[in-house]
C-alpha cells in the first residue's frame, strides 16, 4: 500500500515539474512575441524616420540649387539676404541630421538579443527624430516658398546665358575655322591668330558659368566674346580679297609712276614757254615743280617697295599705310604738272581776249546782285556791301591790266577775279541760308 501511494507522488513531481517547465516555456513565448512587436516596431520608426531624412536631404539640395540661382544673377540685398538666411536653416538641418544619424548608431535593431526595453526606447528616440526632421522639411518648404518670386526672376535670366555662352562658343568655332582656311591658302594671318588667342581666358570664364561670375557679367562676356569672334572671322574672311586687292593696288600705282615720268616730260616746255612769254609774277611760284616731281616720283617708288615688302610679308597695316603713302605722293606730283600746263593754258586764253574772263565775272556779280534784290525795296547791307567792293575790285582789276602796256601780270589779272567770283559765291550762299531759315 505503502509503494502504491508512493508512486502517485512521484508521478506527481514529475507531472508538477513538466507542469512548471510547461508553463515556463508558455511564458517564453509570450515574452519572445512581446519583444518581435518591439523590434518591429522599432524598426518601422527606423524606416519612417529614414523616409523623412530622404525628404529632407532632397529638400535641403534643392533649395540650395534655388539660393545658388538667385545668387548667380547678381549680387542684390535679395541675394545675400537669401543666402543667410539659408546658411541658418542650413545649420539647423544639419543639427538634426546629426540627431537622426545618432539615433541609428544607438540602437542595433537587426541585433537578436534586443529587449523590448531598449527596442522602445530606439522607437522613441527614431520618432522624435522624425518629428525633427519633420519640422526641418517644413522650414525648408516654407523658405523655399518664400523665395520663389526672387527664383522665377533669376531662372528667367538664366534661361539667357545658355544661348548667349553658345553664339560666343560658336562664333569663336567660326572664327578658328576661317583662319584656318586663310592659313590653308597660304596666308599666315598672325594677328589674326592673336587676337584669337586672346579670347581664349574670356572663354574659360564662360565655361565656369555664371554661378561663379553672375548673369550680367556673363552675358556681357558672352557679347563681347561674339563680336571680336565674329570680327575676327569677318577679316580672315575678307583677308584673301584683301591680299588681291593690295596687289592690284601695287600694279595701278607702278603703273602711274611711269605714267608720271611721261607727264612729267612736259613740264619744262611749258615753263620755257611761260618764262619767254610772260612776266616773271606769273610763273615764279611753279620753278620748283620739276625738282618736285622728280623727288615725289624717287619717293614713290621708294614706298611702293616698302608696300611689295609688306605685302610679301603679309603685313597688312604697314603695306596698305605705304601704298596710301604713294597714292598721295602721286597725286602731289600730278597736281603740279597739272598746274604748270594749265597755268600755261589759262594765261594763254586770257591773253588772247582778257574780255572774256571779265564778262564771266560780271555774269557771276549781276546773278548774286539779282538774287539780294529778289522781293526786297532795298538790299540787305550784309549783302550790299561785299557785291559793292567786287564790283569795284573787279573794275580796278581790268584798269590796271589795260594799263599795265605790253607785259601785264596776267597772273595777278587771274587771281583777282576769281576772288571776285568767290565774294559772289559767297553772298549768294549768305542769301540763300538766309532763305533756309525763313522757311
Amino acid at each position: 500500500m505503502a509503494e502504491a501511494l508512493v508512486l502517485p507522488l512521484v508521478v506527481a513531481g514529475v507531472l508538477g515539474a513538466a507542469g512548471a517547465a510547461s508553463f515556463g516555456t508558455g511564458g517564453g513565448w509570450w515574452g519572445r512575441r512581446g519583444g518581435d512587436g518591439a523590434r518591429s516596431d522599432a524598426r518601422a520608426a527606423r524606416d519612417a524616420a529614414q523616409q523623412a531624412f530622404y525628404e529632407v536631404d532632397s529638400a535641403q539640395r534643392e533649395v540650395r540649387l534655388a539660393v545658388e540661382t538667385v545668387r548667380a544673377v547678381g549680387d542684390s540685398a535679395t541675394a545675400r539676404r537669401a543666402v543667410s538666411d539659408f546658411e541658418a536653416i542650413s545649420g539647423r538641418v544639419d543639427q538634426v541630421t546629426v540627431n537622426y544619424l545618432a539615433a541609428l548608431d544607438a540602437h542595433d535593431l537587426d541585433a537578436e538579443e534586443l529587449e523590448s526595453g531598449a527596442a522602445a526606447r530606439a522607437r522613441n528616440q527614431l520618432n522624435d527624430v522624425k518629428g525633427q526632421l519633420g519640422s526641418a522639411l517644413a522650414e525648408l518648404n516654407d523658405f523655399l516658398r518664400k523665395l520663389q518670386p526672387s527664383l522665377d526672376r533669376a531662372e528667367s535670366q538664366l534661361m539667357r546665358v545658355a544661348p548667349a555662352v553658345e553664339q560666343a562658343k560658336h562664333a569663336l568655332l567660326a572664327a578658328s575655322n576661317a583662319l584656318e582656311a586663310v592659313r590653308g591658302a597660304g596666308l599666315r594671318a598672325d594677328d589674326l591668330a592673336a587676337r584669337l588667342a586672346e579670347l581664349a581666358p574670356e572663354l574659360g570664364r564662360l565655361n565656369e558659368g555664371a554661378g561663379r561670375h553672375g548673369v550680367e557679367a556673363t552675358l556681357q562676356r558672352a557679347e563681347r566674346v561674339k563680336e571680336r569672334a565674329e570680327s575676327i572671322a569677318a577679316d580672315a574672311e575678307q583677308l584673301p580679297e584683301r591680299a588681291r586687292e593690295i596687289d592690284r593696288r601695287v600694279a595701278s600705282l607702278r603703273t602711274r609712276i611711269q605714267a608720271l615720268e611721261t607727264k612729267a616730260e612736259t613740264v619744262e616746255p611749258a615753263l620755257s614757254e611761260l618764262r619767254r612769254r610772260f612776266t616773271i609774277a606769273c610763273w615764279q611760284d611753279l620753278q620748283r615743280v620739276p625738282d618736285q616731281v622728280v623727288e615725289a616720283r624717287r619717293a614713290a617708288e621708294g614706298k611702293l617697295a616698302e608696300a611689295a615688302r609688306a605685302r610679301d610679308e603679309q603685313r597688312w597695316p604697314d603695306a596698305t599705310a605705304a601704298l596710301g603713302t604713294v597714292r598721295a605722293l602721286l597725286e602731289t606730283a600730278d597736281g603740279s604738272v597739272v598746274a604748270v600746263n594749265e597755268r600755261l593754258r589759262q594765261l594763254n586764253e586770257v591773253q588772247h581776249d582778257p574780255s572774256r574772263e571779265i564778262e564771266r565775272t560780271r555774269f557771276a556779280l549781276r546773278d548774286a546782285q539779282r538774287l539780294a534784290m529778289a522781293g526786297r525795296q532795298a538790299p540787305d547791307p550784309r549783302h550790299a556791301a561785299p557785291l559793292d567792293a567786287a564790283v569795284a575790285r573787279l573794275d580796278r582789276a581790268a584798269v590796271e591790266l589795260e594799263e599795265a602796256g605790253r607785259h601785264p601780270d596776267y597772273w595777278r589779272f587771274l587771281t583777282e577775279l576769281a576772288a571776285v567770283r568767290e565774294t559772289a559765291a559767297n553772298v549768294v550762299e549768305l542769301i540763300r541760308g538766309d532763305l533756309g531759315g525763313q522757311r
